[in-house]
């Protein structure tokens, strides 16, 4: 009985996270092709240390509103 609702919420736990990591790579790809400019130009070639902080930023309020979403 409890190994059953035990490997139920895990179940729906595994269900959620992988849907949550294929809408924030969905994001990551619509973010490529809206940018006017290479990501990867400006963060390994000219080494633009603010570009990397907005990504960041960016990428840690997506998975928020995700997870918010996600939980209800």
């Amino acid at each position: 009985m409890i190994t059953d609702q035990l490997l139920h919420q895990l179940l729906v736990a595994t269900v959620f996270s992988v849907l949550g990591l294929v809408i924030l790579g969905l994001v990551w790809l619509v973010l490529v092709k809206v940018l006017p400019f290479s990501l990867r130009k400006e963060m390994e070639d000219d080494q633009n240390t603010a570009l990397g902080i907005v990504l960041g930023c960016l990428i840690l309020g997506i998975s928020l509103i995700i997870a918010a979403a996600i939980h209800g």
